[in-house]
Formats: structure tokens, C-alpha cells, sequence
């Protein structure tokens, strides 16, 4: 690669429209007139001077001066004899005031484990992809009326070698064994918390500062390289969580860059967020917005990254959020959007799919912002799915409650279809619903321990019953106790006891049929997927519902009881006559249940019910969830 910084380059960057400069800002390594080195390019319009510092001339700085690209703000400069792996940072000297820094690369490959911060000098190239099924045919893994059922992990506390003083497993060690734990399970994709590089494990990830950097906590780039790859053999789709809402303060980072607001908004009220006491970029910045669109392709390119899920949009969108009066200042029309951020946005997911278009963008976005999983065209912001945390907290809300106060509260079972089609949605149960004192799924569930675990499945049942697509965190699946500790790995050794296990077979078992009913995806996104059979019966506590497919023969009939009474005899309309299977039941004695069920399947009579001409007669298992096809 020509790493040499061309007229055209400068011109696209200073333009915003250089969405492969990280082939050129930064540090590459390369041969010029017949000398191996490293050819390094920064953006620091307000610097007076820039030298490169690093272990190969101790760290002194003026020893290896950059130069001014014209007036671009770029420096760069050639360094014979430095290549793969050296140490290095940026010295700037800055024109404003006495303001002088070293500064980790934007545009590094690489970094040192925290706490140290210097960047490294990388070469990307050598990997050897095998994934190339995958890549032909990954559009299809995620598309509307696809299932795509993910698996969120945070790859520091998934396992950890506790016989090594508990030590992560490297990104080649996780490879295998994740892929078989997310093949065995069903899910069809993984989503990592985000991997670039940051200095606090505490952020998970969220304050990054590397972001073209993988982090080094687990290994180099064509590591993470091959757990991506290992991953796409076997099928399976890798999501990353992205972050350009914010970003750290600390000093080798972004902020402050070259002695000026280069990176963040210069108004505190636009440029700082409350709530993580981190900055915010100045999404009015061309160069900016080339930095984090061109960031978003890098991982979809080096990486063969196959989606982003976009962290706090909505942060993002209000120029008020979590904002007193007076805290804000409004938009140019008067009003809280965030217009630069909004464009962004757009021109974010438009330059995605352009360039990717078998890839998918996620966003986790909190409010009633409309149409933000809709074409730009069409006036949406042009994501691919939106997460729907409406759905999240209504349902967490009303399975927190005791059974026999649930009756009062039904509507947030149902309220979620007066919407459910307005956006493209994921399902989330996240990382967020299981830390910070909110404890686990499972101890969020009322009762003694047999109804702790039925509340679970039942949960768990109902949001792959729902339409839309599915994400649970890592634990969660097999009923971790404890609340989410970052430091430690899962509990794993639950698994030898039977309510876990079963647990666990249970979503294994909701993700076969998910991905094997078509009715249980294909319309996912489509109103014509869905209709209730009952959602008027608080009384009981018991809601059903028809998903349907292509084909009438494809529709199942979904019946979940809230309550820890049984219900025998109880009479839903169905469409169809014949002999209905029963091919789920979360009170299975496999799965820690009862057993109580109906025999394989109930004939229907044709009696109306419901508003249809048939009708089953069926008990609905304490605290359960039931699920019938028609038989052929």
C-alpha cells in the first residue's frame, strides 16, 4: 500500500468525504526509495509543531519533526527503520497558548495494555480469511423476514482462566469455544461490547480511545481477526457495539487534541455529556464526520465486522438530554433536535449501506424519535433495526410483579402492539437490565425458587413469541444468580444443577423453533405476521396470539399464563380445524417444569371462539407458555 499522502487525499479529507483515510492517516509501515520504515500522517490544524516520540529514539521529542501538508492541518512524515510493533505517540506543540501534549494516534492499529497508552505501529495485512461462504451469503442472516437471534457477550468476563489468576481468554482461545457455545445454543449472531481500544475496564469498553484499534487486552488484530473468522465458519454473524456519542477525557485521547476543541464541540453545552463526564464530538466538523464514518467502514472492511450497533442515539439526537433548562442551547429553528447529529446519523447508515449493503446497523435508541429504522429517502434516519426499549421495561416491569397483582397491570403486556410495527425492532434483554444494582434476570423474578426459573422461561417464552428480533446477554440464558460482574467470569458451574440446565435447554429450544417456524420470523417486522386471539383476559392473566407465516399452514397459536394457576379447559378460537400439536411447553420436565401440558396436541371443534370457526380446549401450565401447529 502507498501510504504517501496525494493531493487528492488532502482534498477529500478537508472535503469530509475520505472514507478510507485510515489507508493513510496514521502509522504505515512501507518501503520508500528502497528503505523499509513507517510512514506516519496526523490531523492537527492547531499544532505549531508535531515530532513523533517512541521507544526508537527514547522517547525525545523534535527528534523526528513532522511537516505541514499545505494548509490541511495534516502532518506527516517518513521514519526508516521503524516498523511492526514499535511504541509511539505524537508530540504536539500547540499554537494555542503554552499547550503542549503526547497524544496516543486517532488512527492507531494497535495499542499497549492499559495503563500504558502509547500507540503501536501495525501492519494489517498477512491475515488469511476463510470465511468467504459467510461473506456471499451474509445478507440474507439478517434481513427483515430473517432470524436473527443475538448473543450479546462482553468478551473480558464471558470465561476467564481462573487456575491463571483469572485471567481473560485471548481473542484465538475464545474463538472456538465461543462458536461452539453460540452454534450448540442456536443464536445466529454474537454481539460484542465494544472492543476498541479504552483505558478503564470499567467502561466495558463504552469511553473508547483506540478507535481503529482492537483492544490489546486480549490480543493482537489478526487475533481478533480469526475469532471473527472462526466465528463466520460456523455460520455465525458477528455484530460490534460502536460508540460515537462520546468519547474520554484522558490526556493521550481525543480531547483537547492539538491545544484546541479539534474533536469535541467547543460549547460545554453541546461538547460535554452530563451524565458520563466524557466529551462530545462536533458532528458540524467535516473532518469529524469523516473520522467516525470512516471508522464504521474500517470495521466493516479489515475486520469483516458484519453489523454496528450504534450506542446511545438518543443522547445524541436532543441538544437537552439529561439537561436542565438553561444547561442547552436550541437548534438555529428554536427547537432540542441535534440537526448536525441527525445528518450524521443519516449520512452514517447512507454511506454504510452503500458501501456494505449485505451489512446491518442497529440502534439503540431510546425515545419516540420517529422512523429510525426508515429508508432517509423516506425521512428516517436509515438504520437497519431499532432496539425496543418500551418493550424491555414494560416487560421487566410487570414480571417483577408478584402474580397476583399482574391482573392490574396487563396493558404493559399488550401495549407494546399499537407500535410494534413502526419500526423494525429488536428485542433487547441487555448487559443494562442486569448491573448496577438491578441484579440478575433471574433474582428479579418473584417467588421461591421453582417460580424464580418458570417466570424466567416464561419471559423468555413471551419475547420470542413477540414479534421482532431477539437479543439476550451472556448468563442470562442459563440463569446466572448473581448480578453481572464484569471482573469475573460467568457462573458456569450452574449448569450441574437442573434448574439451570433446563433453563438453558429451554432457550436453546426457543431458538430452534424460532429459526425453524417460519411464522416465527418472517414477519418479524410486518403487522401481517401477528393478530391476538385474546388480549382482553387480565382476569387470568393469560394472553394468546396467532404468528403467522406465507402459507396458512404455517400459523402457530402461542398461549402464556402469568399466574401460578393452572388452567384447565381454557377455550381459544383458532382458524383452522384438525388435530393441533403441541410443539412447545416451558413446563416440559426437562426444562425444571411440572409437566403439566396436553398430551402431544388438542383436536378442534368447530365451535366459534375468538371470532373464528374453530376452537381448542387446552391447559395452559402454571407460570407457562404453550405453543401449537396444526398437525398434516
Amino acid at each position: 500500500m502507498n501510504a504517501t499522502l496525494s493531493d487528492f487525499d488532502v482534498y477529500l479529507w478537508s472535503e469530509g468525504t475520505h472514507y478510507r483515510a485510515y489507508e493513510k492517516l496514521g502509522a504505515h509501515p512501507t518501503v520508500r526509495d528502497g528503505v523499509a520504515g513507517t510512514h506516519f500522517a496526523v490531523w492537527a490544524p492547531d499544532a505549531r509543531a508535531v515530532s513523533v516520540v517512541g521507544d526508537f529514539n527514547g522517547w525525545r521529542r523534535g527528534v523526528h519533526p513532522m511537516r505541514a501538508v499545505g494548509s490541511s492541518g495534516i502532518w506527516e512524515c517518513f521514519l526508516p527503520n521503524v516498523g511492526q510493533g514499535a511504541l509511539y505517540k505524537y508530540a504536539l506543540v500547540s499554537r494555542v497558548a503554552d499547550y503542549v501534549v503526547e497524544k496516543a494516534d486517532p488512527f492507531g492499529f494497535a495499542a499497549e495494555i492499559r495503563p500504558r497508552t502509547a500507540s503501536k505501529v501495525w501492519e494489517l495485512a498477512g491475515y488469511t480469511w476463510n470465511d468467504g461462504e459467510w461473506m456471499a451469503r451474509r445478507r440474507n442472516a439478517h434481513a427483515l423476514d430473517a432470524p436473527v437471534a443475538i448473543y450479546e457477550v462482553h468478551l473480558g468476563s464471558w470465561r476467564r482462566v481462573v487456575e491463571e489468576g483469572n485471567r481473560w481468554l485471548t481473542y484465538r482461545e475464545a474463538a472456538v469455544q465461543l462458536a461452539d457455545y453460540v452454534h450448540h445454543m442456536g443464536y445466529t449472531h454474537v454481539e460484542f461490547l465494544p472492543l476498541t481500544e479504552h483505558p478503564l475496564d470499567a467502561s466495558w469498553g463504552y469511553q473508547t480511545v483506540g478507535y481503529y484499534a482492537p483492544t490489546s487486552r486480549f490480543g493482537t488484530p489478526q487475533d481478533l481477526m480469526y475469532l471473527i473468522d472462526v466465528l463466520h465458519q460456523r455460520g455465525i454473524g458477528v455484530l460490534l457495539d460502536w460508540v460515537p456519542a462520546h468519547f474520554p477525557r484522558d490526556e493521550h485521547g481525543l480531547g483537547y487534541f492539538d491545544g484546541s476543541h479539534l474533536y469535541e464541540h467547543a460549547d460545554p453545552r453541546q461538547g460535554e455529556h452530563p451524565d458520563w463526564g466524557t466529551f462530545i464530538y462536533n458532528y458540524g466538523r467535516k473532518e469529524v464526520v469523516n473520522f467516525l464514518i470512516g471508522n464504521a467502514l474500517f470495521w466493516l472492511d479489515k475486520y469483516h465486522i458484519d453489523g454496528l450497533r450504534v450506542d446511545a442515539v438518543a443522547s445524541m439526537l436532543y441538544l437537552d438530554y439529561s439537561r436542565k433548562e438553561g444547561e442547552w442551547t436550541p437548534n438555529e429553528y428554536g427547537g432540542r433536535e441535534n440537526l448536525q447529529a441527525i445528518d450524521f446519523l443519516r449520512r452514517l447508515n447512507e454511506t454504510v449501506y452503500r458501501e456494505y449493503p449485505d451489512a446491518v446497523t442497529f440502534a439503540e435508541e431510546s425515545t419516540s424519535w420517529p422512523q429510525v429504522s426508515r429508508p432517509i429517502y423516506l425521512g428516517g434516519l436509515g438504520f437497519g433495526y431499532k432496539w425496543d426499549m418500551g418493550w424491555m421495561h414494560d416487560t421487566l416491569d410487570y414480571m417483577e410483579r408478584d402474580p397476583i397483582h399482574r391482573k392490574y397491570h396487563y396493558n404493559r403486556l399488550t401495549f407494546r402492539m399499537l407500535y410494534a410495527f413502526g419500526e423494525n425492532f429488536v428485542l433487547p434483554l441487555s448487559h443494562d437490565e442486569v448491573v448496577h444494582g438491578k441484579q440478575s434476570l433471574l433474582s428479579k423474578m418473584p417467588g421461591d425458587d421453582w417460580q424464580k426459573f418458570a417466570n424466567l422461561r416464561l419471559l423468555f417464552g413471551y419475547m420470542y413469541a413477540q414479534p421482532g428480533k431477539k437479543l439476550l446477554f451472556m448468563g442470562c440464558d442459563f440463569g446466572q444468580r448473581n448480578e453481572w460482574n464484569a471482573e469475573v467470569s460467568l457462573d458456569w458451574h450452574l449448569l450441574g444443577l437442573p434448574l439451570h440446565s433446563g433453563l438453558q435447554r429451554w432457550v436453546r429450544d426457543l431458538n430452534t423453533f424460532y429459526r425453524g417456524e417460519p411464522a416465527m420470523h418472517v414477519f418479524d417486522c410486518d403487522a401481517a405476521g401477528f393478530e391476538w386471539i385474546d388480549c382482553c383476559d387480565a382476569e387470568t392473566s393469560v394472553v394468546s396470539l396467532l404468528r403467522k407465516g406465507h402459507s396458512p399452514e404455517d400459523t402457530i397459536a402461542i398461549v402464556a399464563n402469568f399466574t401460578p394457576v393452572p388452567r384447565h379447559n381454557y377455550q381459544i378460537g383458532v382458524p383452522q380445524g384438525g388435530f393441533w400439536i403441541e410443539i412447545l411447553n416451558s413446563d416440559a420436565p426437562l426444562y425444571g417444569g411440572s409437566g403439566q401440558g396436553n398430551l402431544g396436541g388438542v383436536e378442534a371443534v368447530p365451535v366459534p371462539c375468538h371470532g373464528r370457526d374453530y376452537m381448542l380446549t387446552i391447559t395452559v401450565p402454571p407460570l407457562g407458555m404453550v405453543a401449537f401447529k396444526r398437525g398434516g
